[in-house]
């Protein structure tokens, strides 16, 4: 649980995790930079990383966000995957949990954990902002039968000093659903997350984490399932604790 504190950050720009006041060095170094490989990816249809089924993204994002969606996915400067161990929460609760991060770190906060707000900023968009100046906003895109297409844009900045990073990020969320049982079902979730960025600082911090860096971006992509995962197996084992717990905050 301590670990969703650090989430979001991981999860749209953990690229960045050496200090960007490296990113000076760039100006004294003109030499290309070597990207690591990023995972392959398909240009409009990309595997179910659940094992279901096919996701044809020209088909399930909408039509005014494809052409962006279509472009991170096609180019990311970094790529990764993640499948999350099985939860058990009913069918609705998990579903709604995914529709309101606000609430689920808010709901980590009441627990005590430490997690950086989020803001729900209305017409369906959030907005995630920490101490540092980072700042993204992402809102669902697309939606398909297992689950749903998140693309989010903005800045994230490894310390108040350092410049911020222009980040672009798609994240495909699939959620494999067995064993339903009055309402209640076992869930395997996976994620696919693209982030793309032109800034020279994201490629020199890429240059020196070397092979380190996908496995940063995994864990941030296997931190971004934990995030929602946690709260659905609390509420789940604890539910007179759940409407208190995902309330509003209070004004």
């Amino acid at each position: 649980m301590s670990r969703s504190r650090r989430v979001w950050k991981r999860l749209w720009g953990g690229f960045v995790a050496v200090p960007l006041s490296l990113a000076a060095a760039t100006a004294a170094d003109p030499r290309p930079v070597a990207l690591p490989a990023a995972h392959p990816a398909a240009i409009t249809v990309l595997p179910n990383t659940a094992g279901a089924a096919r996701i044809n993204l020209s088909a399930v994002v909408a039509t005014e966000y494809r052409d962006a969606v279509l472009k991170v996915v096609q180019s990311p400067t970094l790529s990764t995957k993640a499948t999350a161990p099985e939860v058990v929460c009913t069918i609705a609760m998990y579903e709604w949990l995914f529709e309101h991060p606000d609430r689920v770190a808010l709901a980590w906060q009441r627990l005590r954990v430490p997690a950086v707000p989020i803001t729900d900023l209305g017409d369906g968009r959030f907005l995630w902002v920490d101490e540092n100046g980072s700042e993204v906003t992402w809102r669902v895109v697309g939606t398909f039968p297992d689950g749903l297409v998140w693309y989010a844009t903005g800045k994230v900045k490894a310390a108040r000093a350092t410049p911020g990073v222009p980040v672009k990020a798609v994240a495909i969320l699939t959620r494999q659903q067995k064993a339903a049982q009055d309402g209640v079902a076992a869930f395997r979730t996976s994620v696919q997350v693209y982030v793309q960025s032109d800034s020279k600082a994201a490629a020199l911090a890429l240059r020196i984490l070397g092979p380190a860096a996908p496995q940063i971006a995994e864990q941030g992509a296997e931190q971004f399932l934990e995030f929602f995962n946690g709260i659905a197996d609390y509420v789940q084992k604890n539910p007179t604790q759940a409407e208190a717990l995902l309330a509003p905050k209070r004004k």
